[in-house]
């Protein structure tokens, strides 16, 4: 690694923003975003609203999952040239299924400087209001779309502790007769689901029960199909 000698060396800021509930962001990350001479975002739109509603006047620019090298070369050369950046996600923590890893990687191998800016995450608020007894749990991103779903499902009775995962508003009923079919194959086995839905939202709720309670519960009430959704598995 080359470490950059200059003292006039910018800063690469991971800034976590709310996951619902605006008021869920650090008195730092409001001073670092103020202070940046610029904010990389997913959407201009949805980091927009937050910045209006703390009046940070602070410059966005657009950067996501398909930026271009050329993008990542010009972002690291502001930084060596001093400049402080911030990058953000449209909620929650940058990097962690989210845009910002490869920056990271990038910012790292010329040896600059990256701060993590911590705050409002999806995964420990989940599992916080779970109630599941012991302090471990696999976090396992999201589901799978297509290639390598089924084998998804298929190993979650391999672990000896929760599995914590997202998934989309319009893949959640396929997500849990999955979760059916797993408990079917697997019989002898008691798979209990816990269901964080809207957190930190106005409609936050943990709902709690097999597989089959709660794909019942969500044909019995379509409107608790919507939303953003963290699935915890303890098996």
């Amino acid at each position: 690694m080359n470490i950059v000698e200059n003292k006039n060396i910018g800063t690469l800021s991971i800034v976590a923003t709310p996951i619902g509930n605006m008021e869920d962001i650090t008195l730092r990350a409001l001073r670092v975003l103020k202070e940046a001479n610029y904010i990389l975002v997913e959407d201009t739109r949805v980091t927009g609203k937050l910045l209006k509603q703390y009046q940070i006047v602070t410059k966005m620019k657009r950067y996501d999952a398909h930026a271009s090298e050329t993008t990542h070369l010009a972002i690291i050369d502001d930084i060596k040239n001093g400049l402080k950046i911030a990058l953000v996600s449209d909620a929650g923590t940058p990097g962690v299924s989210d845009p910002g890893v490869l920056l990271v990687q990038q910012a790292r191998q010329e040896g600059l400087r990256v701060d993590a800016i911590p705050g409002a995450s999806a995964v420990t608020a989940a599992f916080s209001i779970a109630g599941l007894v012991g302090n471990q749990f696999s976090f396992l991103g999201f589901v799978p779309q297509k290639k390598g779903r089924q084998t998804f499902f298929n190993d979650l009775v391999l672990y000896n502790h929760p599995v914590v995962f997202f998934e989309a508003t319009h893949r959640i009923m396929k997500t849990l007769e999955s979760l059916c079919k797993l408990n079917t194959i697997h019989n002898s086995v008691d798979i209990t689901v816990y269901l964080g839905r809207e957190l930190t939202k106005l409609h936050e709720e943990m709902l709690v029960g097999s597989p089959k309670e709660l794909l019942q519960v969500l044909i019995d009430t379509p409107v608790k199909q919507k939303g953003e959704f963290v699935v915890i598995v303890s098996v």
